[in-house]
């Protein structure tokens, strides 16, 4: 008869191993009754959505030292936002995020509800940003579920069915392992141990709190889980970027529209993206030059080609889209990563632009 799972086996482990993280409250300080900012959580929850920790510490680290509480980022211009977002992809989370701050701020007098309810209501906001707001923020004993968590517990059951079909069945295996106490710390802790014990590849179990409960452990099925139906080949999407640089060094950017890929970001004026051949679309009447390499990026669900086509134009050059920019107000660190791909490509013709 094997072991049952027990969350305090694991909350055990996670007091002693839990990973340091700028907007994670230590387990020795929650004993302490010191209970995390639900702001912080919130931010560092939705920049982690489709990126690694890794990735989004300095963002984290330089959003809180620019908008150190909630009311603070609901005041701030959209474009400071979105600059400071630029790199991290993913751009509707950004706008979400400054929709989600001043609902909070008008209608909540700038704290999260504590609510699951509520929480679900907000801009940006959907049930597993809930759910970890309301565990980790509130120790609700909500189920906060991600890959990591979706992993241990395909392995933990031996779950065979592919994702994404198993995520009901997953969800519900970790519903019934979730604590009605500690529940912010148990979220964290499985996520940790999915991180660091339970890895995509090479599971070390022999160190897992949880390796006598673990049912692919003693099947030697482990490595083989989770199981994941085959995802089709992206297609690759192509466009032109125009890149215009004016007498004085001024340089022809558009800020896009906000609904859509890139929204509300700055960048290049340029053609629509499509599996087929882009029709020239320059944004003024200029002698227009192909440079001879493209920028290349990968988006979720297309790989883009964008072949970058450089003019120098007069100083009473007058676009149909875009304006164009003082040199000394260009901020390559600005732009979203595709575009700043294509800056980099241009710079050797772009001699007088500034270092990234």
């Amino acid at each position: 008869m094997r072991e049952t799972p027990q969350s305090a086996d694991l909350l055990a482990w996670y007091d002693v191993h839990a990973r340091e993280m700028p907007w994670r409250v230590s387990p020795e300080d929650r004993a302490c009754g010191i209970r995390p900012d639900p702001y912080r959580i919130w931010l560092s929850e939705v920049m982690l959505q489709q990126t690694t920790v890794a990735a989004v510490q300095d963002y984290f680290h330089r959003f809180t030292a620019r908008w150190p509480t909630l009311p603070d980022l609901a005041a701030a211009e959209d474009q400071q936002v979105m600059g400071e977002w630029a790199g991290l992809g993913y751009y509707a989370r950004a706008r979400n995020l400054l929709k989600c701050a001043r609902v909070v701020v008008a209608d909540h007098g700038g704290a999260f509800p504590e609510d699951h309810g509520a929480l679900l209501k907000l801009p940006g906001i959907g049930p597993y940003t809930a759910a970890a707001i309301s565990a980790i923020a509130f120790d609700a004993p909500e189920t906060v579920v991600d890959g990591n968590v979706e992993r241990v517990m395909a392995r933990l059951h031996d779950i065979h069915t592919p994702l994404p079909a198993a995520k009901p069945e997953l969800t519900e295996a970790a519903r019934a392992l979730t604590p009605a106490t500690r529940a912010g710390d148990y979220a964290q802790a499985v996520m940790d141990l999915g991180a660091t014990i339970c890895t995509p590849r090479k599971p070390a179990c022999g160190i897992c709190p949880w390796r006598g409960p673990c049912v692919a452990r003693a099947r030697g099925t482990a490595a083989d889980l989770p199981k994941k139906t085959p995802k089709a080949a992206k297609p690759i999407w192509q466009g032109i970027a125009y890149v215009a640089r004016r007498t004085d060094g001024a340089l022809l950017l558009e800020r896009r529209p906000d609904k859509g890929l890139l929204g509300g970001m700055l960048g290049w004026p340029g053609s629509d993206w499509a599996e087929a051949p882009p029709a020239p679309a320059a944004p003024l009447q200029a002698a227009w030059r192909a440079l001879p390499e493209e920028a290349r990026h990968t988006f979720t669900h297309f790989h883009l080609r964008l072949s970058i086509h450089f003019a120098d134009v007069p100083q009473d050059a007058t676009p149909e889209r875009g304006d164009f920019l003082p040199l000394a107000a260009f901020r390559p660190s600005e732009l979203p990563t595709v575009m700043r791909k294509v800056f980099d490509l241009a710079r050797e013709t772009l001699d007088t632009a500034p270092k990234p």
